[in-house]
């Protein structure tokens, strides 16, 4: 198996779009809608995972103050985090699971440049091994870090939600059917995701929801 596809430019996104409105009538529909889609790359490396565990069950604006004070405390890297006293970690915002999740990611020492080169199936399978680190993560990690063209989070509320709304199901989906209904937009299942994602705030704030 390879790496496949990467999404690294919005060009990139603008062709999976193109793709799968042709595939997909309501997908055509919903592109209508939300306009063009956002690259959504960012850096990969423990940082980023970091992050990910310190947004596990917070608000959005909980996670970025949490964040601001563990960079302000330099606490974003394997080793500071190693060192960090447990009263540091819990100064800085992290509960007493996320402070033994953190310290897991520590230890683990993953190798995020092998990581690049390895199969979206190997990478979930690596990064679920560190307690803390679920499929959902380790699938986000896959697609916005590691830029990856075909994989999908379908355990994620928004995009069950959204697939409800764009494609009239008479409920929302659970994460197995999501996941089996997915695979027709290979291979662009990522660009899928970005287009749910985008509908759901285009749907909700139609619909006056917050």
């Amino acid at each position: 198996m390879t790496v496949g596809r990467l999404i690294e430019t919005p060009a990139c996104v603008a062709e999976g779009a193109a793709w799968l409105a042709a595939q997909e009538p309501r997908f055509a529909e919903a592109l209508a809608q939300t306009g063009d889609l956002p690259l959504r790359r960012k850096p990969d490396g423990f940082a980023q995972l970091l992050s990910a565990i310190v947004s596990q069950q917070v608000s959005v604006a909980s996670a970025n103050a949490i964040w601001a004070r563990m960079r302000a405390a330099n606490l974003t890297g394997p080793r500071k985090i190693q060192w960090a006293s447990d009263e540091d970690l819990r100064a800085a915002g992290l509960s007493r699971q996320k402070i033994r999740y953190a310290r897991a990611l520590s230890e683990a020492r993953i190798d995020f440049k092998a990581l690049r080169r390895a199969t979206t199936e190997e990478v979930i399978a690596e990064l679920t091994q560190v307690s803390g680190i679920g499929v959902w993560t380790a699938e986000i990690y896959a697609m916005f870090s590691l830029g990856r063209a075909d994989v999908f989070a379908p355990g994620d509320l928004a995009l069950q939600e959204s697939a409800r709304m764009l494609f009239d199901l008479p409920e929302r989906p659970k994460e197995r059917a999501l996941r089996e209904m997915a695979g027709a937009w290979s291979p662009w299942r990522s660009v899928a995701a970005r287009l749910l994602w985008a509908y759901y705030h285009v749907a909700k704030d139609r619909e006056g929801i917050r």
